[in-house]
């Protein structure tokens, strides 16, 4: 699975009505509004392995008499380019898979955007649905299951060495010491190439513990200058006392993540443990199935003394979302949503392995492949006052790209803590 695809996840059990409404701001179509209430709309999806949840939800609203969906599968590698040229043209798909963040400021701004019915927050667990909300507008559905980011660590290399998970940051510096002494890389990291992205997680976490959620969101919604924040400034100088202390070991920068790199350390003892997103565990699953299901454990990223943010705050990928542009016929499209997040969509996702954001999800993750661990990844978000999507996805392309170049120098030395935050905010002027 490649970063792409990873990057979000679900959906939920709703039997209300769904209404929408248009967007304010424009529209692709010269009266700013869809031509008839019902019809056939187009949905384009990513590939992935819950297509055929989507294709079953597909065949069985098309047997209903309330218009017809057509779902078109479209590969990773040219998906967002396909979609933000369609997106400019009266080519317009009706629904589309996204991610987002910063992905839908844009198309939101233009016009080409449905604003969903307000009802439908309580369906689902609050922190997922921020990245679906633009200006204080749902226009994004959570269609997948959730993706956050914690720590994953070798049962037995902490076994052997008589020590428990951290649960503060001191906890975790003075396990990386005690790992350091037995030749055992603390943290396994993939610093390699474009893998910034591993490096980023860091970054975000400890800043939401030093600064707490408000301090991104600020600059999410436009104020660069908060990267001047002192808890900015303080994260960046923990991560070069990290990288020091050999935190990370002393090769990190030529290591790659997953199969052969960072899971495989991970695995193999060489390394105790790693920050990841919950599709470690997949990837464990896949390579090493007997280390996955014996002696692969998972913890909440620590709490940090002194911190504004909330030890039970968390980051990553909140879900996937789908959206509904203004060329969509309207009762049709409110229709086929009120159909994917029925109990069989929410039960066939789950099966897959993907664990929901949905408020009654619960019940259904008996059922998943690994309840233990589904139900772990289920109330880490229920119980997030503040669930941050990855910076770099929240950011767009623009403005995430040359900021995970900025991390990396932080990380490989070739900038101080001081320059990383002078660097990154010259980014934007």
């Amino acid at each position: 699975m490649n970063r792409v695809s990873r990057r979000g996840l679900l959906a939920v059990t709703a039997v209300t009505a769904l209404s929408v409404t248009m967007a304010a701001c424009g529209s692709s179509n010269s009266s700013g509004t869809a031509s008839t209430s019902t019809g056939n709309v187009s949905f384009w999806t990513l590939q992935d392995p819950t297509n055929s949840v989507q294709q079953a939800a597909v065949d069985s609203f098309n047997s209903g008499g309330q218009g017809k969906v057509s779902m078109s599968v479209i590969t990773t590698d040219g998906y967002k380019d396909k979609l933000r040229i369609a997106m400019g043209s009266s080519g317009m798909p009706g629904m589309f898979f996204n991610w987002g963040g910063g992905s839908l400021n844009d198309y939101v701004k233009a016009g080409k955007l449905v604003t969903l019915d307000p009802a439908l927050k309580s369906h689902f667990l609050p922190s997922a649905l921020a990245a679906g909300t633009v200006d204080g507008k749902l226009v994004g559905l959570p269609i997948r299951g959730t993706q956050p980011v914690f720590l994953f660590y070798n049962k037995k290399v902490f076994t052997a060495a008589g020590v428990q998970p951290p649960k503060t940051y001191a906890d975790l510096t003075s396990l990386v010491q005690t790992f350091k002494s037995k030749g055992i890389t603390p943290f396994a990291l993939a610093g390699s190439g474009t893998s910034a992205w591993t490096e980023l997680m860091w970054v975000e976490y400890l800043v939401d513990r030093l600064g707490g959620p408000g301090l991104f969101q600020k600059i999410q919604a436009g104020d660069w200058s908060q990267w001047k924040d002192p808890a900015v400034l303080k994260s960046a100088q923990m991560i070069k006392d990290l990288v020091d202390s050999g935190a990370f070991g002393t090769s990190f920068g030529s290591v790659n993540y997953g199969s052969g790199g960072t899971s495989t350390l991970l695995a193999k003892g060489k390394a105790a443990m790693v920050l990841m997103g919950s599709w470690e565990y997949a990837t464990q699953q896949t390579d090493d199935p007997n280390f996955a299901k014996n002696d692969l454990g998972y913890v909440a990223f620590p709490s940090v003394d002194g911190g504004k943010g909330d030890p039970n705050d968390v980051v990553g990928n909140p879900t996937n979302y789908l959206s509904v542009t203004t060329t969509a016929a309207k009762d049709t499209a409110a229709a086929f949503l009120k159909t994917t997040y029925s109990d069989s969509y929410v039960q066939g996702l789950v099966e897959k392995g993907e664990v929901p954001v949905t408020s009654n999800a619960a019940s259904l993750l008996a059922k998943a492949p690994d309840p233990s661990y589904a139900m772990f990844q289920y109330d880490l978000v229920r119980n997030a006052p503040a669930f941050t999507q990855s910076w770099d996805q929240a950011l767009g392309l623009t403005l995430g790209t040359p900021l995970l170049t900025e991390i990396q120098k932080l990380f490989n030395g070739q900038s101080s803590p001081a320059q990383f935050v002078s660097a990154v905010v010259a980014l934007k002027h």
